[in-house]
Formats: structure tokens, sequence, C-alpha cells
């Protein structure tokens, strides 16, 4: 592929990182004026001193010394006022850039968490980084830098050995700085990737802190996640350590180069060639023009870490495309259908599900059967659109569910996984799926259909319980209900149950059929894995599912007694086999 057929996928690819970039540019010239103001008012202390050494100390004029001292002092107020601006300017930038890419990258991380991905929020960091760098002084660097060679002209028209000496010092910062960015980039890089693989490895044993605890594993997980940090420890140590170095060396050359500009002057004073004035003035000059370059090694960490971060940004865009806008289909009425679907997740080379076709009709329930490791969780979120099929085709009403846009088909399915995890906010929140406008009626007719109404109310507040990090801890029963009333909520056509019983006691399980016959009711499409005879008893129609494959789909009665006829004529061993991981068959 050529440099021109790469920008252009990138720019189809990368719409939305480059329309910010775009933008964030248009604002770079307002930066770019506010610098050239600011940098031009710089010269108000070397005129200054200039004038108060070639002028007052001549002419010996107080009035002239207040005079100069007045219009000095509001030049340096307007140069303080316009580098707040300034950095007001960088600031409101990064938070555009914060709100305009945020909604982005989180959408993607999400898909491509679907897909696989176990980067996590690695995405939100890495804006965040690029934002910290646009609101840090750091990104002023780049703005004033332009302006050095002008202060290096001005020092040289006061005299070309001054300019000459300024050149000189301009040139061994510069060659200090290009030697900081090549030592330092491999190291900086190294330390980011190693500082992501530590931060997820903890995230997930913090995600995963009871199991943690009980089991005794904090002390070998807290060794691995030592081994993986000390890479990025290590890496970015050398990367600090030989920036500091390079940073010392830079400040004693930036003041040596100072004082001797005032000694060259010096000299250059006693032979009559300039006055004090200049030579006050032009080590003025050279530190203000060798700033720039000290302030940008001194901030180069940051910069490189950037850098990094944007790279990962933009990779991250075109490594997936956008997710076109889809056109909308008409509510459904719940047929669903599914023919000769097979599904290999990514990463793997077996199919979990293979040649699985089978349909459902509004008003009626399937209950999921099987041993473990069947393929009936990986059905269930092909059915919702969570995963797509490797191949065959998942179809509601007719329509391909990859038609449907995803936030539209939201609306009409429920789905309650196996772990019923609830978002940080209300139970209202919660089950409303953290809608700000839902109607409280619909909050109340969902958890009353799941027969969660009354246990919410013995809450401390109700439905306006918060819930979450730092709030209530609810039981694994008490999510389950909520979860349930989350996917039952708007009355969806097609509602898809993985394991709703699994932490229900009697209680639950009763009212978990009582919410399931009121959804059959009303239309719904139901489709429930399950190993519990309460499961069984509410299905119209059965699914077998082993290794994957369809084994058995029919009426309910029909499905129970085959796989009676089967464990009645097996011999032990094989009668175990039958029963293992399949729910007790009830009598029909």
């Amino acid at each position: 592929m050529s440099t021109r057929d790469r920008r252009a996928g990138h720019r189809i690819r990368g719409t939305d990182l480059d329309e910010a970039m775009a933008q964030c540019r248009k604002a770079a010239w307002v930066l770019l004026a506010f610098s050239l103001a600011i940098n031009l008012l710089m010269l108000a202390s070397p005129l200054y001193m200039l004038q108060v050494y070639d002028r007052v100390m001549v002419t010996g004029s107080v009035n002239t010394l207040v005079m100069l001292t007045i219009l000095a002092a509001a030049a340096l107020l307007l140069l303080g006022v316009l580098d707040g601006l300034r950095a007001a300017v960088t600031i409101r930038m990064s938070s555009w850039l914060s709100d305009r890419l945020g909604p982005v990258y989180l959408s993607h991380s999400v898909r491509t968490r679907l897909m696989g991905d176990g980067s996590g929020a690695q995405a939100m960091r890495d804006l965040s980084q690029v934002q910290a760098f646009i609101a840090s002084p750091g990104l002023s660097v780049f703005f004033d830098a332009p302006w050095a060679p002008v202060f290096l002209v001005l020092i040289w028209i006061l005299h070309p050995a001054l300019g000459l000496l300024a050149v000189c010092s301009a040139g061994l910062l510069l060659a200090l700085g290009i030697a900081n960015e090549t030592l330092t980039r491999a190291s900086i890089a190294a330390a980011s990737q190693a500082q992501i693989a530590a931060t997820l490895q903890a995230e997930t044993t913090i995600r995963n802190a009871e199991v943690v605890r009980a089991m005794g594993m904090l002390p070998a997980l807290i060794e691995r996640w030592r081994v993986s940090n000390d890479v990025g420890v290590r890496a970015s140590q050398e990367a600090n350590e030989r920036s500091a170095l390079l940073l010392g060396f830079t400040k004693f050359a930036r003041l040596f180069m100072q004082s001797a500009t005032l000694g060259l002057g010096a000299y250059l004073v006693l032979k009559g060639e300039v006055s004090g004035g200049a030579m006050i003035a032009a080590s003025i000059l050279l530190g203000r023009a060798l700033a720039p370059v000290e302030m940008a090694m001194g901030t180069w960490r940051n910069f490189g870490l950037a850098r990094v971060a944007y790279y990962r940004l933009q990779m991250r865009l075109q490594s997936m495309p956008d997710q076109r806008r889809r056109f909308r289909l008409p509510s459904p009425a719940g047929f669903i259908s599914l023919d000769q679907v097979s599904y290999t997740p990514p990463g793997m080379r077996a199919p979990v599900l293979q040649q699985v076709s089978f349909q459902a009709r509004p008003g009626e329930a399937i209950a999921v059967i099987g041993p473990s490791a069947s393929g009936k969780s990986t059905l269930c979120r092909l059915l919702v659109g969570v995963a797509r099929p490797t191949s065959g085709e998942v179809r509601l009403d007719g329509s391909d569910l990859g038609h449907w846009n995803p936030d539209d088909l939201g609306r009409h399915l429920g789905y309650l996984p196996q772990d019923a995890e609830l978002f940080p906010g209300t139970i209202r929140d919660n089950i409303s799926r953290m809608s700000g406008g839902a109607d409280d009626a619909a909050v109340i007719e969902a958890a009353m259909l799941a027969h969660a109404h009354d246990m919410i109310q013995r809450l401390p507040n109700g439905y306006d319980t918060a819930i979450g990090d730092g709030a209530l801890r609810l039981s694994g029963g008490q999510r389950q209900r909520i979860g349930l009333a989350r996917a039952i909520y708007g009355v969806p056509r097609l509602i898809v149950l993985d394991e709703p019983n699994a932490n229900l006691d009697q209680a639950g399980e009763a009212a978990l059929s009582a919410a399931l016959e009121e959804m059959k009711r009303k239309g719904a499409t139901l489709l429930i894995v399950g190993h519990r005879p309460s499961t069984i008893a509410q299905a119209d129609k059965i699914l077998l599912m082993k290794d994957g494959r369809v084994e058995g789909f029919g009426p309910r009665d029909e499905i129970l007694k085959r796989l009676r006829l089967a464990v009645s004529g097996a011999s032990p061993m094989e009668r175990n086999t039958l029963r293992d991981g399949r729910p007790p068959v009830p009598a029909s």
C-alpha cells in the first residue's frame, strides 16, 4: 500500500480523531497569535535595561526613568495577562478534546471489548494523557520556540560577536535536545507498554477481590504484578535518568552561556564597541532565546508519553471502522430464527457453536439445557447481537440482526447474563437502563413484573437507593431480581435470560416463574438457560445443546420423554454421563 493510500485509509477510518485535530489546529492559530504578542512584549525587559543604562544613566533624568518604568510595567502586565489567556485557551482546548473524543473512544472500547480486546479503558487513559499535555505549559514551548531566531538576530544586531556566541549556544542546546529525544524515545515507549500491562493486571486483581482474598491468591498476584511492573519501572527509570543528566547539563550550558555573554559584553564595553545597556540586553535576550529549549527538555517525558498515547489512539480508530448508521427498522414482533449458525471466538480455531438452527414465535418460552461448555451462553450472546456469527444468520422478524442499529435494537431486547452486573447509581437508574428521562410508572411496572417491587421498597430509600462503589451492597439474589426488572423494562419483544435463577431462593424462583408467565402473556419471546425444574416448567419448547450442537429441539414433553428413554436404556456409567450437566427431568 502506498503512502497516499495509507493516508487516505486513515482519513476514512480515523474521521473523528482527524476532525478533532483539525479543530485543534484552528485553535493553534490563536495560540500562535498570543505567542507573537507575548514574545514581542518580552522585549520590554531588555529595552528597559538598554534605555536605563544608555540614556538615564548618561542624562540623569529622573522623569525619563519614571516613564520608562511605567511603560515597562504596563508591557509586563499585559504580557502576564496574555500568558494567562493563552493558558486558558489550552485548558479549554483540552476540555473540548475530551468532550469530543471521549464518547467516541468509550463506544470504541465497548465494541472492541465484545471482540475479545482486553485493554479495557486504556483508550480513555490515553485520551487523558493527551489532554493533560495540551493543558500543561509544555505545549506553549512549541509556540515560543519559533521566536528564538528573532532574539538571536536582535543579539546579532547589538554586536556580531555576541550574536555568534548566541548562535553557538542555541546550537549546543538544540544538540542536547536531539540527544535527549534519541536516547529516551525507546525507553519511554517500553515503559508505557509495560505500565499498561501492569495496570490491567492490577485492575483484574482488584475486580476479583473476593476470590483473591478467599483463596489466598494475593501474594502470588502481587508477585506477578511486581514482575510486570518492574519492567516499566526500569524502563521509566532509565529514560528519566538519561533525561535528568542531559537536563542538568543543559541548565549548566544555558547559565554558563548567559554568563559568557555578560563576560564578552563587558570585554566589548571596555573596548568601546558596545554600551553597558547592550551588554545587559544581550544576556536577557539570550536567556529568552534558550528558555524554550530548556523547558522542552524538562517536559520531554510528558511529551513522549502523550505522543505514544496519541499513536495508540490513532491505531485504535484505524483498527476498526466507524459503525455506520443503519436504516431504522420498525418495531419487531419477536419472531426469532437461527439458520445454520456457527461461531468461533476471536483467537480460537475450534468453533463454540456449530450449525445451530431453530425458530421461536412471540409468546413462546424456550428452555435451553445441556452440559457445561455446550454453547448455551454463547447462544445467548448471539441472540442479543453481542457477538456476530462466523457463519449463518440470526434473524429477528426476518431481518438479520446486523441490519439493525444497535441502540434501536436494544430497546426491543431484554438480556440478563449470568453475572447480573449493576452500575453505580440508583436502583431506578439501573432498572431504566441508565436513562435519565425514564418514566417512573414504567420503572415500577418492570419491577412489579419481576416481582421485585416489595423487595426494593424494603431498601433504605426504595427506588432512590444508591448502589455501586461506596454505596449499598446488594446480595446476589437482589442483584438478580433488579437485573431481571432491567431486562423486562419497557416490555421488550425478545427476552434472553442466562441462568436467571442461579442466585434465587424458593420465593425468588416463584417470583421468576410468575414474571415469565406474565411476559409470555404479553407476547414476548423468551429464551431461558437453566438447569432447574422450574425453568423447564415454564417452557413451551426445549432446546438441548451438547458440544455446540443442537441435540434436540421440540415441544417440552417430547424432549423430556426422549431424555427419560435415553436415561432408562443406558448403563449406569452412560446414565451418569447423560445426566451430567442437565437439569433433573420432571414428570410431564
